[in-house]
C-alpha cells in the first residue's frame, strides 16, 4: 500500500497530528498500528482499556507504547467521570446510560470523540462494520443535513488513464444495500466532499446505471434520476450527471458518442456512484481481480465526526492507509 498516494497523504497528516482513539487494545494489530502512528509522527494514540493490561500485552508482542495515552473503560470511576462530563454537555443520554454503554470499549471511544478528547475513532479488527456503525450512529450521530451513512473507496487501477491518472473514487460498496433517491444524494455529496478533502480533486460525480441518458427505462433508473435532482438542489456547486453506463462515465470517446448534451462529467468522471450494494460490491471486486487495482478504504462517510472501520483481515499497511485518511479528515473537521 505504500505508494505515492499514501506517502503524499502521510506528509499531509504530519502537518497537523490528531488524537486517534483505539478501542480494540487487546488486538496485536491495533497495537502495532498505534505504534506506527507514533513512529510516523502523524498522531497521538488514545488507548481505551486498562493501562497495565495494555502495556503487558504490548510487551508480550514487542510493541512500544511510547506516546500512548489511556482511558480505562473497565474502571467504574473512569466511566462515572466520563458520564458526568458527557451529561454536562449533552442531553441525549442519562448518566446511568452513559456509564452502562461505556463498558463497551467502542462506545467509550465514541464518547471520547464527541467530547473532543479524541479527534477520530479507528476500529474494526474485533468489532464488525455493523458494530462500529451502530455505535457511531447512536453516540456521535449523523452530519447535519444527512440521513445516510456510506462508504467510499479509492482505486489505483494500472493502465487506466483518467483525469486523475490511474485513480478513481467509488461509492457505496459496503453499507447501503438498496439506497433510495435521498440515500443516493447523500452518498454522492459525501463522496464528493471526501475526495476534495483527502485528494484535493475537483469532484466530477457520475451516477452509474445500465442506461445512459434514457437509453433504457425502468423504475430503478427513476430512483437514480431523482437522486441527481436532489443533489442539484442541495449542492448546486457540485458537478454531477447521469444516468451513465460505466463507459460513458469514464471514456471520453464513448461519452462523445452516447451523451448528446453538454456535460461537465461524461467521459471524465472521477467519482463513481453505484446504484446499489450488489453493483458496488461486484464492481470493486471485478476491478481488483481483473484490473489488478489497489483499493484504499473503505472510508465511512456521513457521521458528524470522523470514524474509520478496518477490515478484520486487513494487513498493517492497509490499516495505516485508513488511519492516515482518518487523520486528514479530522484535520478538516477542526481537530486539535
Amino acid at each position: 500500500m505504500e505508494n505515492n498516494l499514501i506517502q503524499s497523504l502521510e506528509e499531509k497528516a504530519k502537518q497537523k497530528p490528531q488524537k486517534i482513539a483505539f478501542p480494540e487494545t487487546g488486538n496485536e494489530m491495533i497495537l502495532k498500528a498505534a505504534e506506527e502512528v507514533v513512529k510516523r509522527k502523524i498522531g497521538y494514540p488514545v488507548m481505551v482499556g486498562n493501562q497495565d493490561v495494555i502495556e503487558a500485552f504490548a510487551k508480550e508482542h514487542q510493541v512500544s507504547t511510547e506516546g500512548f495515552s489511556y482511558y480505562d473503560n473497565t474502571s467504574e470511576e473512569a466511566r462515572e467521570k466520563l458520564a458526568k462530563e458527557y451529561i454536562a454537555k449533552f442531553d441525549d443520554f442519562s448518566e446511568k446510560a452513559v456509564m452502562r454503554k461505556a463498558k463497551d470499549s467502542v462506545n467509550f471511544a465514541m464518547f471520547l470523540l464527541k467530547l473532543k478528547k479524541a479527534d477520530g475513532v479507528a476500529a474494526g479488527r474485533e468489532y464488525t462494520t455493523a458494530d462500529v456503525i451502530i455505535s457511531a450512529q447512536t453516540i456521535v450521530g449523523l452530519k447535519e443535513g444527512f440521513n445516510s451513512i456510506s462508504s467510499l473507496g479509492i482505486l489505483n487501477v494500472p493502465g487506466f488513464e483518467g483525469p486523475e491518472g490511474q485513480m478513481l473514487a467509488i461509492a457505496d460498496c459496503a453499507v447501503n444495500a438498496q439506497p433510495d433517491s435521498d440515500d443516493l444524494a447523500d452518498i454522492a455529496i459525501s463522496s464528493a466532499d471526501t475526495v476534495k478533502t483527502l485528494l484535493g480533486w475537483e469532484p466530477r460525480v457520475a451516477m452509474l446505471s445500465f442506461s445512459t441518458c434514457g437509453s433504457s427505462e425502468h423504475e430503478s433508473i427513476d430512483v437514480i434520476r431523482k437522486g441527481i435532482e436532489i443533489v442539484k438542489i442541495r449542492r448546486p456547486d457540485l458537478k454531477i450527471d447521469g444516468e451513465f453506463q460505466l463507459d460513458s462515465a469514464i471514456n471520453p470517446k464513448t461519452a462523445a458518442n452516447k451523451v448528446k448534451r453538454e456535460s461537465d462529467v461524461a467521459g471524465i468522471a472521477n467519482v463513481l456512484i453505484f446504484p446499489n450494494l450488489h453493483a458496488g460490491n461486484i464492481g470493486v471486486k471485478l476491478i481488483q481481480t481483473f484490473g489488478k487495482a489497489d483499493a484504499y478504504g473503505p472510508v465511512l462517510q456521513g457521521f458528524a465526526l470522523p470514524v474509520c472501520d478496518f477490515s478484520r483481515s486487513a494487513p498493517l499497511s492497509e490499516m495505516m492507509g485508513n488511519i492516515i485518511m482518518l487523520i486528514i479528515r479530522a484535520q478538516e473537521d477542526g481537530g486539535n
